[in-house]
């Protein structure tokens, strides 16, 4: 088994992008590249709420832990859950200055609502999986809120699940030892992109660079007069 250097550790956010576009990750993670739209401030906005609590409270037999670091060597991954929750229950693991054990579950923030693809719930079980690497335990489920649902999705995080994430992210530090930015492929999901502008994917669509020069020519020119 591979185990990666700190300095070889990729960012765990980055597999939601990785799954959404390659071409988006290695702009945004290996080039440096990044622009908002009004999706990543929403985004963004509804993690800084789950933050904005105490890092760390207790109600009754749960523990709640916001923006806990994590990591993962087996992974190369480096990042945060935005909360993990520690249920007290038998079988559990013993936390350091409290009684009896717990059961661990992380819960990431979401905007909108549940997606058809599985970026999501792979992000979310990168996390488990340091969670478990870290803390030694067994984290069967784990569970994803949108903020437009406003409701918990559960997710049984599969021996699928995980080799899917394994996969992904040996295929994320590979791009990032080689520093290979896939070419612009265009779709559907490019006009929700906040990186458009700097992508370019309207290269991508069938239509010559001859075409798409000589369009931009005329309209730089201006109408004949």
């Amino acid at each position: 088994m591979i185990l990666y250097n700190e300095e070889e550790y990729l960012q765990l956010s980055g597999i939601q992008h990785f799954t959404f576009c390659r071409r988006q990750w290695a702009l945004a993670y290996i080039e440096l590249q990044w622009a908002e739209n009004v999706r990543t401030v929403e985004g963004r906005l509804l993690h800084e709420k789950a933050h904005t609590v105490t890092a760390r409270e207790k109600r009754g037999d749960v523990i709640i832990s916001r923006a806990m670091p994590v990591r993962s060597r087996e992974l190369g991954l480096i990042g945060e859950c935005d909360i993990v929750e520690f249920r007290r229950s038998e079988g559990g693991i013993a936390l350091y200055g409290q009684e009896g054990t717990y059961a661990i579950t992380p819960v990431e923030y979401k905007r909108g609502r549940p997606k058809s693809s599985h970026a999501d719930m792979l992000q979310l079980t990168a996390q488990a999986i340091c969670l478990e690497e870290m803390l030694c335990c067994d984290i069967p489920r784990a569970y994803l809120y949108y903020g437009e649902t406003r409701h918990r999705e559960a997710v049984e995080l599969t021996k699928e699940l995980r080799e899917e994430v394994r996969t992904v992210v040996m295929e994320m530090h590979d791009y990032f030892a080689r520093r290979y930015t896939p070419k612009v492929k265009w779709s559907k999901s490019c006009n929700a992109c906040s990186l458009k502008d700097i992508c370019l994917p309207v290269l991508g669509k069938k239509r010559s660079v001859q075409k798409y020069m000589e369009g931009h020519i005329g309209e730089a020119a201006g109408p004949d007069r």
